[in-house]
């Protein structure tokens, strides 16, 4: 958690206290390691002058010691004994530690060990060298610090030399033994030989004036370590701020004028160094920034320039359009009139008795171009009230089954014509439909004329009918030529039919009849009933067109594009109950 914790830190403070903290951690771990080893070196040198300074005063003491013996002058022991107490004043103790057979006249002369430890070294003195045929010596000193560290003890073994031996310790032998010399100390109970223990000499060395010198020195060396790093700090603070932040801060100061709009300001830095590069780099920079946004600028006028004229242009095809829908609509009107008076007129003149044969099927040929004509213009007006916002939807309740097997029945002498097979599935037990039944037999009648124009002979044509989570399924197949994918993504559009109608693949060179504004009109009547009409389909094998309304119809809200309720049924013309045609 903390290695996270800590660049995150410094990634929020700037670059001078960042740079500062890390090269004062730096140089804080770099004093300390020095120091320390500096401390161990001269630890174990200043140490390391106790054992000889003991051995020197070893020397002292045996030369007291012997002055003490041999000297026969009576006026002169009492300067020996003042120089032993001058001597005895250079802050150090020593006394002789005997061996454990030494005898002497007065007991009290015998040096014994003053605890377990001296008597254990005193043994290890005595014994011979472990493996003397490799070069190994006998044990010569020991030395330990007592007193919890304020004493120096040092302790030397005395062995006896060819001189000892011959001048200062010969031994006289007597009966039972040899002769203790007067007033002294007889060594060892045998005779001595070249480097036996004599004696051991203990040296006792106050340890505290060394450890006040080393805790002085180490004072004045964690004092010498935080005036350097404090100096090194400042130097370094110096470098930081002059050479590095003050750029830095010129840069970032030419970036927030250049930000605010002063955009004919530059950086100028003359450090001869990296810094003097990125300046120019910056000034490059800024030079291609403004070249681009002057480009960029004269663009987007030209692109506004375009858009005012794309804008003129879309107002005059959008009244275009308005002004043909609505021609289209008025002339569909007047159309229909004169139509149905030529359809009516047809029916009253193949009601007369004396027409023969040929006249009668001139007659069927008028009333059923007729009728092709009038779905086309069915169709074109219904289009043209749709894309004007015109169209009223009239919701009422009614029986969709019904419904449904009306349209086939009417649709079904075109398949047997046709030898079509129309099947019809329904759901049975269906509520009534809150819709627009005209509307709703309008997009069946569609459905199933593009059915039957598409299938050819002997094919099968199946209507089913469902409510499914409160819509009307309502699905349309057959077995006809079937829909290229890319087809189905137009077949849609306005006056459009799939480009598998005619080997040339052109979508407005039609092998079959029709305005081509079925399906457009489907999609559309869809959209305005709240529902949508999809396609499924495979070349050379069949479609189905699937219709999903809504059960119950709801009028729409404010700006939603569906149509508008009148709140009565449509009026129907004579001929409009039977729009089934190949007009479509």
């Amino acid at each position: 958690m903390a290695g996270r914790v800590l660049p995150r830190g410094l990634g929020e403070t700037s670059l001078e206290i960042k740079c500062l903290l890390l090269f004062g951690i730096s140089i804080a771990v770099v004093i300390a390691v020095s120091f320390f080893l500096y401390w161990q070196i001269t630890g174990d040198v200043v140490y390391g002058q106790n054992p000889t300074k003991a051995r020197l005063l070893v020397d002292q003491v045996m030369l007291i010691k012997h002055w003490e013996r041999l000297e026969t002058n009576e006026h002169f022991l009492p300067y020996i004994e003042h120089l032993t107490k001058n001597l005895s004043n250079q802050q150090y103790t020593w006394r002789v530690i005997h061996r454990p057979d030494a005898k002497a006249a007065d007991p009290q002369l015998i040096g014994k060990p003053n605890d377990q430890f001296e008597a254990e070294l005193v043994e290890r003195f005595l014994r011979p060298a472990t493996r003397p045929e490799e070069g190994d010596s006998p044990l010569e000193y020991v030395d330990r610090y007592a007193n919890n560290g304020l004493e120096y003890q040092y302790y030397q073994a005395i062995r006896a030399q060819a001189s000892c031996l011959t001048l200062c310790h010969r031994t006289f032998p007597q009966a039972g033994g040899f002769e203790v010399p007067v007033g002294g100390v007889l060594l060892a109970s045998e005779p001595l030989q070249e480097g036996d223990l004599m004696a051991v000499v203990q040296v006792t060395i106050p340890n505290g004036p060394t450890q006040a010198a080393v805790t002085e020195t180490w004072n004045w060396l964690f004092a010498i370590s935080i005036v350097t790093a404090f100096l090194a700090l400042v130097a370094f603070y110096v470098v930081i701020r002059y050479v590095i932040i003050r750029p830095l801060r010129h840069l970032r100061d030419v970036s927030e004028a250049i930000s605010q709009g002063n955009i004919e300001l530059r950086a100028e830095l003359h450090t001869g160094d990296e810094f003097e590069t990125l300046a120019d780099a910056f000034n490059c920079m800024l030079h291609h920034l403004i070249t681009t946004q002057d480009e960029l600028r004269q663009v987007n006028a030209d692109l506004d320039a375009k858009l005012d004229q794309l804008a003129q242009l879309n107002m005059r095809l959008y009244e275009m359009n308005r002004v043909k829908s609505e021609f289209m609509a008025t002339m569909s009107h007047e159309l229909r009139t004169p139509l149905n008076s030529i359809l009516g007129f047809s029916e009253v003149l193949a009601s007369a008795p004396n027409l023969d044969e040929r006249q009668r099927r001139f007659v069927g040929n008028i009333q059923k171009a007729g009728r092709m004509l009038l779905e086309m213009i069915n169709n074109i007006l219904d289009l043209a009230k749709i894309e004007s916002g015109r169209m009223e939807l009239r919701p009422i309740e009614f029986d969709v089954g019904q419904m449904i097997l009306a349209e086939c029945d009417l649709a079904r002498p075109l398949s047997e014509k046709k030898k079509l097979e129309l099947q019809v599935d329904i759901q049975p037990h269906l509520p009534p439909m809150f819709q627009d039944e005209y509307r709703l037999r309008q997009i069946l009648n569609n459905l199933l004329s593009n059915a039957i124009k598409f299938t050819p002979e002997g094919g099968r044509i199946k209507v089913s009918a469902r409510k499914d989570d409160g819509y009307l399924v309502l699905q349309v197949s057959d077995t006809g030529v079937g829909i290229s994918e890319e087809d189905q993504q137009i077949i849609f559009e306005k006056f459009r039919q799939g480009r598998t109608a005619m080997p040339s693949g052109d979508p407005f060179t039609r092998e079959h009849s029709g305005s081509g504004l079925g399906l457009s009109i489907v999609k559309e009547l869809c959209r305005l009933m709240g529902g949508d009409v999809s396609v499924q389909s495979q070349l050379g094998v069949g479609s189905t067109f699937t219709v999903r309304i809504p059960w119950h119809w709801e009028k729409p809200v404010v700006g939603e594009p569906r149509g508008e309720w009148s709140g009565e049924a449509p009026a129907r013309t004579q001929t409009e109950p039977s729009r089934i045609g190949f007009a479509s």
